[in-house]
């Protein structure tokens, strides 16, 4: 399965999973079954609030599951449409959210979940 990280930085693994995806300025793409890694620029890092193209900001990567540290209703919908997984993100780095992934511990998002407004430092108010 390969699983895509939103983070600010990039320096793979060690990269901290980032709170919101959409305002994520890179995504670190995982294979879970190789451990292979590469670092995508977010393609829709300028978007309005609400007119995200999550899929898109990816850079036609294809992906089975990402995760988020918070996320918009509106790019859940379209991740699901997608058939990509949307996890629930912990605070802490790719490598720690991959080993929750990989031990069953890491939940996955439902609409109760997504973040209503965000904060000017790109966070959401849950």
């Amino acid at each position: 399965m390969k699983i895509a990280f939103p983070t600010q930085e990039n320096i793979g693994f060690d990269s901290m999973v980032y709170s919101h995806f959409g305002s994520a300025r890179f995504f670190i793409i995982v294979d879970e079954n190789t451990g292979d890694s590469g670092t995508v620029e977010n393609h829709d890092l300028n978007h309005t609030h609400g007119m995200c193209n999550p899929v898109g900001a990816l850079g036609g990567k294809k992906v089975d599951a990402v995760v988020a540290g918070g996320i918009g209703g509106g790019a859940l919908n379209k991740f699901n449409g997608a058939g990509i997984k949307v996890y629930r993100g912990v605070e802490g780095t790719v490598s720690e959210n991959l080993e929750m992934i990989k031990s069953g511990k890491l939940p996955g998002y439902s609409v109760e979940h997504v973040c209503l407004h965000q904060h000017r430092n790109g966070g959401c108010a849950h």
